[in-house]
């Protein structure tokens, strides 16, 4: 995780052109920017050594690749240990039906976001791969019916 970084408003723009578009190709995004298509490559260099670009990504749609469920997973641990946390993380992490993992605060210790291709099939997730851990002492599922993506972290638009 990167600390802040100064970025100007090049940068800045640069940031949100590759947000909404990150196929876009150097050439295009150096003019949409306004500097040279080598400037921007070492910027676009400079913003991922900083850590402020931490990766691209394609999104699948789970539906289409037969996982129309989707759930997440309130979990709660008895013991709070490096190890044994380090161990749960992977173990969760390796599973193919999980797509985000959070640690939080409140009453469950983990968040999950999970898909599975039918209730059988998420039945046996929780009771196959979570339940039978040592470490879990509870899990509460809870089906999600509709979802929306967060908007852009940057506008959309340019503030120029």
């Amino acid at each position: 995780m990167a600390d802040s970084v100064d970025v100007d408003p090049v940068d800045l723009e640069i940031l949100r052109l590759l947000q909404n578009d990150s196929r876009i190709t150097n050439r295009a995004l150096a003019a949409a920017a306004g500097v040279a298509p080598s400037t921007c490559l070492d910027r676009v260099a400079r913003l991922r050594q900083a850590g402020v670009i931490v990766g691209y990504t394609v999104q699948l749609d789970p539906v289409a690749l037969g996982h129309p469920l989707s759930a997440f997973l309130a979990i709660r641990i008895g013991r709070h240990n490096r190890e044994l946390v380090d161990r749960f993380v992977a173990s969760v992490l390796a599973r193919p039906q999980v797509r985000a993992l959070y640690h939080v605060a409140g009453p469950e210790d983990y968040l999950v976001h999970v898909v599975a291709s039918d209730v059988a099939d998420l039945q046996s997730l929780v009771l196959d791969g979570f339940t039978t851990r040592a470490e879990v002492t509870s899990v509460r599922t809870m089906l999600v019916f509709q979802s929306w993506d967060g908007g852009p972290l940057l506008p959309a638009q340019a503030s120029r």
